[in-house]
């Protein structure tokens, strides 16, 4: 890509969609980051995209002079996936944000990209109903079926690949592509819509949402309990798993996670290992579940499950745990989060907390652990000073040894952020080298001319003699 091409590419943007194309320096700033630790790129331009049509325009321009388009919706990612890394244009989908349909007879709506998940989770509620997908960021639809995201109730309703029946995506030729429909299964054809959902922006841009809701349960209840340990935490939530108890939500976090937490959101939870638990049915099933688990937990040496059903001390509680990443950021002011997110068998979950909290020990600065324990992923967030070459070397072998162990416990390298610039050198371990190229073949029929967010997710392809 020369700058002469970009300028051309630019010019014609201008006259497509006028001032929806941006240069001004804050507006890149803006675009130039998430909340990953990576160094801010910027992109050469914004557009604020409105509709399908100027999404493909955008393309199918940008394609035509080689320069890179960038996906972006909230900026809420973890791993560096839209910094754009090679310059181009970063194409901002925020104000495609309406909200198209919502059909409660068949637990259906359709949304565009934009839409955000709490602005969703408002017009929902109106029907008796709610999205399950929970990452804590108030994120946009189209960001999170990007990146695969999940949360703190995939233990129950499962993630965007389970919650997501169709898109309306434009591939890296421009052209428009709708996937999937409005029913719950189908054996028809390649399962496009799950091919897309996870692939950060490297395969099309989504625009447009179809999702399978759920309806609002007739009782909650949300609970936690202390630890002495994260071992025995894990070792409650193996247990609870094996015990086949429908939890909502079962989240852990280590004692510097907590006091964080505490500090926070002005909470008095003991600073010790704690299980953060919700449970969702009829009266009677939300009892059973909390005597089962209570009895579980102090099977786990675990203290008294303390509980509530009120809906301000549940939303005061998982506030709290969804600010948990700003929490965690305040225990260093300065800082920077470089964040883990390996995912493992549950079984296998307090083998890998337990060897990692032996290397957090060893660290120079807070790595606290937050996890989604009842799907066996979970986060260190290393609180590195941004300019501190040592600290963030340190913590790239940690981080590295950390991929290793959950590899090779089964696991994966990220269970829900996603890869972006930050997971792809761990490809290739985790898959094997044909899977990793069967990839790229799919990236080559879907962007053959590598626009689409490039550098991301797939490692550099080897050198040819």
């Amino acid at each position: 890509m020369s700058a002469t091409s970009t300028r051309v590419a630019l010019d014609e943007l201008r006259i497509a969609v006028g001032d929806r194309l941006v240069t001004s320096p804050s507006v890149l700033d803006l675009h130039a980051r998430d909340e990953s630790s990576f160094a801010d790129r910027r992109p050469d331009a914004v557009v604020f995209a409105e509709s399908v049509d100027d999404v493909a325009a955008v393309v199918r321009t940008c394609r035509s002079h080689g320069v890179p388009v960038i996906p972006f919706g909230g900026g809420s990612g973890l791993e560096g996936g839209v910094l754009p890394v090679e310059g181009g244009v970063s194409l901002d989908t925020t104000r495609m944000d309406a909200i198209l349909e919502i059909v409660p007879e068949d637990m259906l709506c359709r949304v565009q990209a934009g839409v955000t998940r709490l602005r969703l989770e408002a017009a929902l509620s109106e029907h008796g109903l709610f999205f399950p997908v929970d990452p804590g960021a108030d994120a946009t639809l189209g960001g999170m079926a990007a990146s695969g995201a999940s949360g703190t109730q995939t233990i129950r309703y499962g993630a965007m690949r389970e919650n997501v029946l169709g898109l309306v995506a434009v591939t890296g030729t421009g052209e428009i592509v709708r996937t999937g429909g409005r029913t719950r299964k189908s054996s028809s054809g390649y399962d496009l819509t799950r091919l897309l959902i996870g692939s950060e922006g490297t395969l099309a841009v989504i625009c447009e949402l179809t999702l399978r809701l759920s309806g609002i349960p007739e009782r909650i209840a949300a609970a936690r309990v202390a630890f002495p340990d994260v071992r025995s935490a894990a070792e409650a939530v193996i247990a609870i798993a094996q015990s086949a108890v429908p939890v909502a939500r079962c989240e852990l976090l280590d004692a510097t996670g907590v006091a964080a937490v505490n500090a926070w959101a002005d909470l008095d939870e003991p600073a010790q290992p704690a299980l953060f638990l919700e449970f969702h049915g009829s009266p009677a099933a939300v009892d059973e579940q909390v005597a089962l688990v209570a009895a579980i937990a102090a099977e786990c040496r675990g203290g008294e499950l303390r509980w509530a059903t009120r809906e301000e001390d549940r939303r005061r509680l998982w506030r709290a745990r969804h600010d948990a990443h700003f929490a965690q950021l305040a225990l260093r002011p300065g800082s920077r989060s470089l964040v883990t997110d390996v995912c493992v068998p549950v079984s296998r979950l307090a083998d890998c907390l337990e060897a990692t909290a032996v290397d957090i020990a060893a660290l120079p600065f807070p790595a606290p652990i937050v996890s989604h324990a009842g799907d066996g992923n979970f986060h260190c967030a290393l609180l590195i000073l941004p300019d501190d070459a040592e600290e963030r070397a340190i913590a790239k072998r940690f981080a590295a040894r950390l991929v290793d162990r959950a590899l090779a416990m089964g696991g994966t390298c990220t269970g829900e952020h996603g890869v972006g610039l930050g997971k792809r050198d761990a490809m290739a371990a985790e898959h094997g080298a044909a899977a990793v190229e069967l990839m790229r073949a799919v990236k080559r029929a879907c962007d053959p001319d590598g626009i689409l967010n490039p550098a991301k997710v797939l490692p550099p392809a080897p050198a040819t003699a």
